[in-house]
């Protein structure tokens, strides 16, 4: 039977609450609230900790998304449910609709949450993608304030953030632009598994043009993945079926997968291609449909 090792438990109720507690025990503790990664590699013994400080309490500070003119301000103890019933993501950014459809099962989506997933760091998340591609900054929070840091500086490795001992992640803010849409796609080997590979795609255009473009990829290397390349290769063109290819095929060669027990390396590589037509394309497809939404 797989069980921890024996650790301390201790509750905050307030963001101060658990800062000062994680400064008080050191880097021995850890915070968490839907527990679906930290705990099984507790149980593997893969992490062993001395304090686990429940957050949970945290939500009515930490739980909301809040719509302002120029960004979508998203807690850090926002549920998975919550990200997938959000009306104003569901307008504004489509990707997090698709990616919530396909995250774990029904007993994780309502109690994990989007600052849990992106400090799990795991190469293979889901919503690291989303944000990655939606060029998010996060807020870190500790004693002395308050700093914000932009993804890729965020991520410092596998399952290694930017988040200090004695601080914590409170919120993700994603940056609202006109004329955009986006979409997610994911190959996994079951319901709700980890991917297999993971797309991303956000589009922005102007008169039958695009004015950027960003990709995330997740499970395809050590880190997640955005593409600068494919941004360059698609500003101030017309998106089409050979341009979707170009961008494949630039994703395919900033990949580096492992063969693994989800696929060969050139399983992924073949998908990394697909999936990056498939997403761009179907978030074009939606900056095509949004005068029709508007006038029903």
């Amino acid at each position: 039977m797989q069980v921890p090792a024996p650790f301390e438990y201790e509750r905050a109720t307030s963001v101060d609450g658990a800062i000062s507690l994680l400064e008080r025990l050191g880097s021995s503790s850890r915070l968490v609230a839907g527990g679906h990664s930290l705990l099984p590699m507790m149980k593997l013994r893969l992490v062993n900790l001395e304090y686990l400080i429940d957050i949970n309490d945290l939500h009515d500070e930490l739980g909301y998304v809040k719509v302002e003119p120029t960004q979508i301000r998203v807690g850090a103890m926002t549920r998975h449910r919550e990200l997938l019933e959000s009306p104003e993501l569901l307008t504004a950014f489509p990707i997090f609709h698709d990616a919530e459809t396909v995250i774990a099962d029904p007993v994780v989506r309502n109690r994990g949450t989007l600052g849990g997933s992106l400090c799990q760091a795991d190469p293979s998340e889901d919503l690291s993608a989303v944000c990655t591609t939606l060029d998010a900054s996060c807020v870190i929070r500790g004693s002395g304030g308050e700093r914000v840091v932009t993804m890729e500086e965020f991520y410092q490795g596998p399952y290694e953030t930017a988040v200090g001992d004695a601080e914590m992640l409170t919120e993700i803010r994603l940056p609202i632009r006109p004329g955009g849409s986006s979409a997610y796609a994911k190959v996994d080997r079951r319901a709700g598994d980890w991917a297999v590979v993971s797309v991303g795609s956000a589009v922005w255009m102007a008169d039958g043009v695009i004015t950027d473009a960003r990709v995330g990829l997740a499970a395809v290397g050590p880190n997640t993945t955005g593409i600068p390349a494919i941004s360059a290769a698609l500003r101030g063109k017309a998106p089409s079926e050979e341009l979707y290819a170009e961008a494949g095929r630039i994703a395919a060669e900033s990949c580096r997968p492992v063969t693994d027990m989800r696929g060969s390396a050139a399983y992924k590589l073949h998908l990394a291609d697909e999936l990056t037509r498939r997403t761009l394309r179907r978030a074009v497809e939606r900056i095509a449909a949004e005068p029709d939404r508007r006038e029903s």
